[in-house]
């Protein structure tokens, strides 16, 4: 009787108990771990290419759309060489603009500076990165070409922070943007609301602190984000595999009150 009048006190404890994961998170981009592999650019007689990006294609630079290899947020590309130190490029789907990037070169030649626009949200989401020389272009090419390595990233605030919340049968996601996700603990897909690249999630539950959310387009998985809460609460640490370039990063979410 004792056994069972302890467990009865016990048990709206534990259904009612609140999740570490419940609440809002921020990401912090100052422990991003940041690509140690150069990105290498090359302009010059009009065309442009770069690696990891446009499947390494090679395209005009004259401002006009171009059929690129479709993927769920692009289906061509535009390049267009503002100045000596500038660059823009455009990426649309069905002719609807989803990304804009200004690649700027500083005045001594070393600093790369790329202001991404994304506009695939309601409301447009900004990203900085900027990057070291490496290496040099060749003779007579436009000074964005050469190897680069990323020294610092970071993204708005609108684009940074995310709601979770966590229970015994599910996991679930939301960003003040509107994109969001209820995934049942049941190994099947369940679709991100709001996101045009039509992406769907399941999640597995590690442990009460940790869990696993692994992302498909088109039936392949394009990412798998292991994410566990440290042990005094305010942070969650992020382990990203990119299976679309292949690369793993990781990074840390701060508490938000």
């Amino acid at each position: 009787m004792k056994t069972i009048l302890v467990l009865l006190l016990l048990s709206p404890v534990a259904a009612f108990a609140q999740s570490p994961f419940d609440g809002t998170w921020l990401v912090n981009s100052d422990t991003a771990q940041l690509p140690q592999k150069p990105a290498v650019y090359r302009l010059a007689h009009g065309k442009f290419r770069c690696s990891d990006c446009m499947a390494n294609r090679e395209i005009q630079a004259d401002g006009r759309d171009q059929k690129i290899t479709e993927t769920s947020y692009s289906d061509t590309v535009s390049v267009r060489v503002v100045d000596a130190r500038t660059v823009e490029l455009i990426a649309k789907k069905d002719g609807i603009t989803m990304f804009t990037e200004v690649d700027t070169i500083s005045p001594d030649g070393n600093t790369l500076t790329q202001f991404v626009r994304d506009t695939t949200e309601a409301e447009a989401v900004t990203m900085e990165t900027r990057s070291r020389r490496v290496e040099r272009g060749p003779a007579g090419s436009h000074a964005i070409s050469g190897c680069w390595r990323v020294f610092k990233s970071n993204r708005s605030r609108n684009g940074s922070l995310i709601k979770y919340k966590c229970t015994v049968k599910g996991f679930s996601a939301e960003t003040p943007l509107g994109e969001r996700y209820n995934a049942k603990f049941d190994g099947k897909d369940y679709p991100v609301e709001d996101d045009p690249g039509h992406t769907v999630v399941s999640v597995k539950r590690i442990s009460p602190t940790s869990v696993e959310i692994t992302s498909k387009r088109n039936g392949k998985v394009v990412g798998i984000a292991h994410m566990s809460v440290v042990p005094d609460g305010n942070s969650i640490h992020v382990v990203f595999e990119d299976k679309e370039s292949n690369a793993t990063r990781t990074f840390d979410m701060q508490k938000q009150p």
